[in-house]
């Protein structure tokens, strides 16, 4: 059952719906509850130190924000509020230049360090092994991996921490009610069941919009001491999570990958800024603050039995496959089989996890288990 949210949480959602950060932290902590029920503009004018334009907007939007279906709404998903200040509210985001007020929290958020991943939405077989890699090797060091539930990369090193049986902790753009994208709703619902959380500042039916997102990338850079960014173009919105990184004082770390990749674009980039290169996790280790404790977590060794052998003609045509990613014509070029017989090949190596779809209706081996 939920506990029923207190005047202040109130008024923290009422001033999150449209108030900047910095700008509702003060109006919450100078005038508190009963007195912003009773204020004016010109009281959070005062308060504010903004123009009355600006804080009659703000107002106008907390006052008109149903507070009460928002608690019922967040009462739904099973999901609470926490405000800056809370002992639960992460102190490492605390320390960032504009924290957000409050957080949607559903699940857990735990008190182990932790480490961001962030990079491209479509991911070449490389960058995909890579983040698994990594990301999995952190969790079992005793790192919560965060990063923001995206396609790709993200949705990589949320499985990878999933698999290592250590937390996670996913960050929307969106509001807890809109997860995007779509397809990782089941993700995200793993996330919380396995003992991580998944976080949003945003009311609870805020739909994802283009604006959203760089500021969802400032919680994924602050709630971390170290970003690692993997694969991505000169455009990157990891890029932006760099940068905020940097400014948060956090160490930005680079998976470095092949010259005549588009893909390599933002992490080349990165190095050739000044940031360290990381190949394996004892660079993130190494990243890491003097005297930060990590709890080494030790998996049960209760792996799954590994995948069928492939027949001999499977076997055939995954090594035409080697480390490249090919479509289904090239195949059949390479191959000499028609399209039927080679689209069942693709399909039983699939079905044991020998190879992977990936995107432009393209296959590639999975590193093996």
């Amino acid at each position: 059952m939920s506990v029923p949210w207190t005047p202040r949480q109130r008024w923290a959602a009422r001033l999150n719906a449209d108030t900047p950060p910095r700008r509702a932290w003060d109006l919450l902590e100078t005038l508190g509850p009963e007195g912003l029920s009773q204020s004016s503009d010109e009281d959070w004018a005062s308060v504010t130190g903004a123009e009355l334009e600006s804080v009659r907007a703000w107002r106008g939007a907390a006052v008109a924000f149903d507070v009460v279906a928002e608690e019922l709404r967040a009462s739904a998903l099973g999901a609470r509020l926490v405000l800056r200040g809370d002992p639960e509210y992460p102190d490492l985001l605390a320390s960032i230049h504009d924290p957000p007020l409050v957080l949607y929290v559903q699940g857990s958020l735990g008190v182990r360090p932790a480490v961001a991943f962030v990079g491209t939405r479509v991911p070449t077989p490389y960058g995909r092994r890579m983040a698994r890699r990594l990301a999995g090797d952190a969790s079992r060091r005793g790192l919560t991996i965060v990063s923001g539930l995206a396609r790709g990369i993200d949705a990589e090193a949320h499985l990878a921490a999933l698999d290592a049986k250590g937390p996670t902790w996913a960050v929307l753009g969106s509001g807890l009610g809109r997860v995007y994208p779509a397809e990782n709703a089941l993700l995200a619902r793993r996330i919380v069941a396995e003992g991580g959380a998944v976080v949003s500042e945003r009311p609870i039916a805020t739909p994802p919009t283009a604006d959203v997102f760089p500021r969802r990338n400032r919680i994924v850079a602050g709630l971390a001491w170290s970003v690692v960014v993997v694969e991505g173009r000169h455009k990157s919105g990891s890029l932006i999570t760099a940068r905020l990184a940097g400014e948060h004082g956090r160490e930005v770390l680079a998976v470095p990958g092949p010259a005549d990749s588009v893909m390599s674009e933002a992490p080349h980039r990165l190095l050739k800024d000044g940031a360290r290169l990381t190949a394996e996790v004892e660079d993130i280790v190494a990243s890491l603050p003097d005297g930060l404790l990590l709890e080494a977590r030790v998996v049960p060794a209760t792996a799954p039995p590994p995948p069928a052998a492939p027949t001999e003609e499977e076997a055939q045509v995954m090594a035409l496959l080697g480390a490249d990613a090919l479509s289904l014509d090239e195949l059949v070029q390479l191959s000499g089989l028609d399209t039927t017989r080679i689209s069942s090949i693709m399909f039983g190596l699939e079905l044991k996890e020998r190879v992977s779809s990936v995107p432009g209706q393209r296959y590639a081996q999975k590193e093996a288990r």
